[in-house]
């Protein structure tokens, strides 16, 4: 357990020797919120729909955002320790396995609470923005939702090759599935077969979550969202363990 923090504490360090890293993890989703919610808020006043955007669908799609950014710096971080012999030097200190990737999956999680943090006081600054939502309930949505996104990460970053491939690979991969999370388009109204994939992706599920959160609905209404993220979680834990490289 022991290994386990002063892991952590090395790559919090690692981190913030890169100001411009922590700059766009921790600072810019509440900016890009500040931004287009003073932007959208006069205009809210007499478009109804875009005031529902402004008061619940832009938090979601900002912490989908900052779900997805602690994805991709996952990915891009294990591929520079592979490329770099990083992960095999560690895998032959008496850390095991687990320690080390556990290390970074935690490490990110402070991350994006830090970051879901900024986010939520930014908004409530500048304009009425969640002022009576949940925000401890909300906090562990995004965190469930990141865990089980993570885990889909963690395939990618077990077997992209190098560094220089793992953003660009997890962008293509992972920023299209915004069109199929339902923030944009509601899930329901896709034709069967994108309604299936939909399903299928952990994004549809972790908008759900949040939104109902933001919005005051109970746990127990999303217990499917859940389940289905920790199904995700689950499985792509199974198959990173079989697939990923050390080397």
């Amino acid at each position: 357990m022991r290994g386990l923090w002063k892991l952590i504490g090395l790559e919090l360090k690692i981190f913030a020797r890169e100001p411009l890293g922590l700059v766009g993890a921790l600072l810019v989703p509440a900016v890009i919120v500040v931004g287009l919610g003073r932007a959208f808020t006069g205009a809210a006043r007499v478009a109804p729909r875009l005031g529902s955007f402004v008061a619940v669908d832009l938090p979601v799609l900002a912490a989908m955002m900052i779900a997805l950014n602690t994805v991709l710096s996952l990915v891009t971080i294990i591929s520079i320790y592979r490329e770099g012999g990083i992960l095999k030097r560690l895998r032959a200190t008496p850390l095991r396995p687990w320690t080390i990737l556990s290390a970074q999956v935690l490490v990110k999680l402070l991350l994006t609470a830090v970051s879901m943090t900024a986010m939520v006081l930014a908004g409530r600054r500048y304009f009425a923005i969640g002022a009576d939502v949940p925000l401890f309930s909300f906090g562990i949505a995004l965190l469930i939702s990141t865990l089980s996104i993570l885990s889909l990460g963690f395939i990618v970053a077990s077997i992209v090759p190098t560094a220089r491939f793992a953003q660009p690979v997890g962008a293509v991969i992972f920023y299209p599935m915004l069109a199929f999370s339902g923030l944009f388009y509601p899930i329901s109204g896709f034709p069967p077969g994108m309604r299936f994939v939909a399903n299928l992706l952990p994004l549809g599920h972790s908008a759900s979550l949040m939104k109902g959160i933001w919005i005051g609905e109970p746990w127990s209404a999303h217990l499917g969202d859940v389940g289905a993220l920790l199904a995700t979680f689950v499985v792509c834990v199974a198959i990173s363990a079989r697939v990923f490289k050390w080397e």
